[in-house]
């Protein structure tokens, strides 16, 4: 068979639905198809998954989108998962039946375990050190505390061998393999609280301090390795899964940022925005996550810093469905562009607190500045550029713990088509933002990572193209800059000078400052 006639299956399975997209070799998705799954909330702060049906639900879409391209397995040269992260299932290692509901990364059960936790003299920093990460509830390590100190006899079964952990790749991988491959990538194992960043490893100390076994944790390997193949029962034949890596850092992977200094922001309901930083974990002093981006097989891993913006997208959604100033978030472009500039009024969405770098859960939202002249027009305006504010708060975080300086920020996620705003974020930023093509980042960086483990594309310079400042004009594809894997939609260049970028700044930080600590529950205003 032809190369040109193989397509690569990425696998990504979300927090509220299952995808699976066909790309061929040069990045190009070729299929979709999506499913929808139950969300369970037990109790007020507690959401959990069916694992069975996360399994059932991706296998679904797996054969719909063969089905829809009229390819059989034959000419899928390899399988990459991406996956919510953080997310935890247990199951038995010989019947493969899960022993509780997955236990999703938004769960908060464990809060007050965290809390006594982070009292003890010492343990935050030695945690952030051993494994990049804070002590809270989003990681996978306290909801398996959770599971062996609420289910009789879960402990001893897993320190006996019998049970599996793992996160949602685990999960899929195991069955895929007909329960032959117990495995993770350290992409994902980076996110569970017990993974030592330097020795790519479980770190006994991080289990001593969970008081939890060994025996039921995965291999860990590669992101860009084989990890086995599928049993020949689900596609007729077995399909090499050579591809693995949590969520963000495969969108990181597929918008091609491969060198330091690279950064890519998915614009959602918040931002999730991750900067490599080679082939070292830098320590943050800016309340960033340190990570495991990626590694290919027989080469050092690579890193990133993550930072979280809360409320993004979400702030546009409540002066829809809140205030009703606006029909449709589409909408928001325009009347933003329909007035010079917002009058000097600030908008600070801080609506369940600020992120990073303030991780102030006592902010709450203020909008300051306004006048009799205000209108709609001026608060749309003021709550687009709040993403733009929020996004260099984050950026200037990660350039100052790096050292690294930021020659450009590719970019995803819905608010991204927002021309507006991708214009503010590159005059606020200083530097050029580029928008691809192909917006499922993350899927591609699946696919990308399994190309890559799979041998047809051998290097992550190959998979994208030359890379930063080389990725606009290595090549085009009509009218439009293309880099391997990574094809610009759209590049906004910055156009306000540095004075005036400045000035703007320093009034968004005044008005962080008033927004700051405001619900303390001492009842003071700040």
């Amino acid at each position: 068979m032809a190369r040109s006639r193989y397509f690569l299956l990425a696998f990504d399975q979300g927090t509220t639905s299952s995808r699976s997209i066909l790309f061929d070799l040069e990045g190009r998705p070729v299929a979709v198809a999506k499913q929808q799954f139950t969300q369970i909330y037990p109790q007020p702060g507690w959401v959990e998954h069916d694992p069975v049906e996360i399994y059932a639900s991706q296998l679904a879409t797996a054969h719909a989108v063969l089905q829809q391209a009229g390819v059989g397995a034959e000419a899928v040269a390899a399988l990459g998962i991406t996956n919510q992260r953080e997310t935890l299932v247990v199951w038995e290692r010989k019947t493969g039946r899960p022993v509780y509901n997955a236990i999703v990364w938004q769960d908060r059960r464990t809060a007050d375990w965290c809390e006594e936790l982070r009292g003890q003299a010492g343990v935050v920093d030695r945690v952030r050190q051993v494994t990049g990460l804070v002590i809270d509830p989003y990681f996978s390590g306290s909801k398996a505390k959770w599971l062996v100190d609420h289910i009789p006899g879960l402990r001893e079964k897993a320190a006996a061998g019998d049970l599996c952990f793992g996160t949602v790749d685990s999960w899929l991988i195991f069955n895929l393999t007909g329960g032959r491959v117990h495995a993770t990538d350290v992409s994902n194992a980076s996110r569970t609280m017990l993974f030592n960043l330097r020795t790519l490893d479980w770190d006994e100390e991080m289990l001593e301090l969970l008081d939890l076994p060994t025996a039921w944790l995965p291999r860990v390997q590669p992101s860009a390795s084989h990890f086995g193949a599928t049993d020949p029962a689900i596609f007729g034949r077995p399909i090499p899964i050579t591809g693995v890596a949590g969520d963000q850092q495969a969108a990181l992977f597929g918008q091609g940022c491969v060198q330091p200094g690279m950064a890519k922001n998915t614009y959602g309901t918040g931002c999730f925005l991750l900067m490599n930083t080679g082939e070292r974990p830098v320590s943050s002093k800016s309340g960033l996550l340190t990570t495991v981006a990626w590694q290919l097989a027989a080469q050092p891993a690579v890193y990133a810093l993550e930072g979280s913006v809360f409320i993004a997208g979400a702030a546009v959604q409540w002066l829809r469905d809140g205030l009703g100033i606006i029909s449709s978030s589409a909408e928001s472009e325009t009347l933003a562009g329909s007035v010079a500039d917002t009058g000097r009024v600030y908008f600070v969405p801080a609506l369940s607190g600020l992120g990073t770098p303030y991780w102030d859960p006592y902010a709450r939202g203020t909008i300051v500045g306004i006048t009799r002249g205000t209108t709609r027009a001026h608060l749309v305006r003021a709550t687009l550029e709040a993403i733009a504010y929020q996004t260099r708060d984050v950026l200037a975080a990660m350039q100052e713990d790096s050292g690294l300086t930021l020659r450009e920020l590719r970019v995803d996620g819905g608010a991204a088509a927002n021309n507006f705003l991708m214009q503010f974020q590159a005059d606020l930023l200083g530097v050029r933002v580029m928008r691809p093509q192909v917006t499922e980042t993350t899927a591609l960086g699946a696919a990308l990572l399994a190309g890559v483990g799979a041998g047809l594309l051998p290097a992550p310079e190959q998979a994208h193209g030359a890379g930063a400042t080389e990725a606009v004009g290595a090549g085009c594809e009509g009218d439009k800059p293309r880099a391997g894997g990574f094809r610009v939609d759209r590049v906004f260049e910055p156009r306000l000078d540095e004075e005036e970028r400045e000035r703007l700044y320093r009034g968004w930080r005044r008005a962080v400052a008033r927004a700051r600590g405001w619900a303390r529950d001492d009842g003071q205003e700040c």
